[in-house]
């Protein structure tokens, strides 16, 4: 096992989470909140599914390069793959918010702001409790997506050990050299962890509210 790509791909994977699930919580709850005019918003923030990571990685590349647009270059550096992953991740990490928190029934809102509530405190005591499922579906599809990167990664970053060298990235480096046994090794602890995050994600927080309350009775 290659520790130290394990190791920084968990450490990706965490400063991802920490920093887009507060981000996609509030996209998706104005997200939400729109009208028609929200398809162009929405598509835009599905762009990393459908474009091959070749061409965003290319386009992360010229900006993230020279002195970029912070003044700096990021490239071939742990925060220039972690702009990278947050990028990537935008689908993952504000899609399950928005479904969940559009499938909150508008008449507890109204009954709320009836009863004299605040639009915080909707938002903190009714909205955010209610939309735990897509909450949790989102940080654990991030987390996961995050683990598993490799072509955005690879552009931005390069394969630098103990800087940008991730597991997908070190699989891949380990069946050049074929070594047969360490990719394999590599490969099936991401295809457990990919497993787990859907079951997760479709399953237990996947159900039906209602549904479980039928099969309770």
């Amino acid at each position: 096992m290659d520790m130290d790509a394990i190791l920084l791909s968990l450490k990706l994977a965490l400063w991802t989470l920490v920093l887009i699930l507060p981000f996609g919580v509030w996209v998706a709850h104005s997200l939400q909140r729109m009208g028609k005019s929200k398809s162009w918003i929405e598509a835009s923030l599905a762009l990393p599914l459908v474009l091959p990571p070749t061409v965003l990685g290319y386009y992360l590349l010229v900006g993230l390069g020279g002195k970029s647009f912070f003044g700096v270059p990021l490239v071939f550096s742990f925060t220039g793959i972690l702009i990278a992953s947050l990028i990537v991740n935008l689908p993952f990490a504000i899609q399950p918010i928005q479904r969940a928190f559009e499938a909150i029934n508008p008449e507890i809102i109204e009954a709320a702001q009836v009863s004299g509530l605040s639009n915080w405190q909707i938002f903190r005591l009714i909205e955010l409790p209610l939309a735990w499922r897509g909450i949790t579906s989102a940080a654990v599809l991030t987390f996961a997506h995050t683990l598993g990167e490799f072509g955005v990664v690879l552009m931005v970053g390069g394969a630098i050990p103990g800087e940008t060298k991730t597991v997908s990235i070190a699989i891949y480096d380990k069946v050049q050299s074929f070594d047969a046994t360490g990719a394999g090794a590599l490969s099936l602890l991401l295809l457990a962890i990919s497993l787990v995050a859907i079951a997760v994600s479709y399953g237990i927080f996947g159900q039906n509210p209602s549904r479980q309350k039928r099969w309770r009775v």
